[in-house]
Parts: structure tokens; sequence; C-alpha cells
């Protein structure tokens, strides 16, 4: 499981000309869900993804949680993070779970970031979407399950 963390000041997404998500200061987590991802996973990510402490304290500093903050989560189905370029131009998205896997588990991940305390915000998975955000910062990170096990 794959996640672009994004640290915003405002984010939406849009459906067929319509909002269907927005938040204000918070993070947008762009969400990609490999066949061979579990529950566990959905939930550590959801886990390190509230209380990774990157917003600003009185002082400055990062040191601060979004759950700390009270900041909201705007998360979108990303299957494009998926996306292997090693060989040729055209991606290969082979590793990425197909629907039946793929939404329970990312259905997984927003319950257990609601569990975390956070108000989450979500687009349409397999829907085409545009996002639009205001990176704070910017700071951006890469989350990866494979990585962090």
């Amino acid at each position: 499981m794959r996640a672009v963390i994004q640290r915003v000041s405002r984010a939406q997404v849009h459906v067929e000309g319509h909002c269907i998500g927005k938040i204000g200061p918070g993070l947008l987590i762009l969400l990609g869900v490999e066949r061979n991802d579990t529950p566990a996973e959905a939930e550590y990510l959801a886990t390190k993804s509230a209380g990774l402490r990157i917003f600003e304290d009185e002082a400055g500093k990062m040191n601060l949680s979004l759950q700390e903050t009270g900041g909201a989560a705007l998360v979108v189905s990303q299957f494009t993070l998926l996306g292997d370029c090693r060989k040729g131009r055209r991606p290969g998205f082979s590793q990425a779970a197909l629907p039946d896997l793929a939404i329970p588990l990312y259905e997984h991940f927003i319950l257990h970031l609601q569990r975390e305390g956070v108000r989450v915000e979500t687009g349409q998975f397999q829907a085409e979407m545009q996002v639009e955000l205001v990176n704070d910062g910017p700071v951006t990170l890469l989350l990866d399950s494979q990585r962090l096990f």
C-alpha cells in the first residue's frame, strides 16, 4: 500500500463537476492498494498518517500531528501510485489490486483513520476525479507499507 501525504491548507475533489469532498487545513492522502496488501497494512498506514508530526507548533517547528491540530484528511484512491515505469514508456499496473480487494482495504484505511480521531472526506473509488489542493509548505511525503513493515 502506498500513500502520498500532502500537508494542505485546503483541498477538494470533484466528480462530474460536483464537489464530493472538501477539507480545510489537514492532509490530502492519495492511496494506492497493492495486490498483496492486508488490513494490517491499512491500519498501520492510517495510524502513521494520523500521527505524523508534520504540522508546525508555536515555535514554527514541525512538531504536531493531524490528531493534535484537529485537521481533516481528504483520502483519494490512486491506483497510478503503483505504476511501474522501469521498462518502456508506458507504466505497468500489474501490482495494483483489483477492485474486489482494493475497495475493502481503501474503506478499511478510512475507517481506521476515523478511529484515530480524524475527520475524513473522500473521493469516489474508480471515478474520474479532479483534485484541487493548496500544498502547505510544501510538505509531501511518501509512505509505502512494504518499506515500513
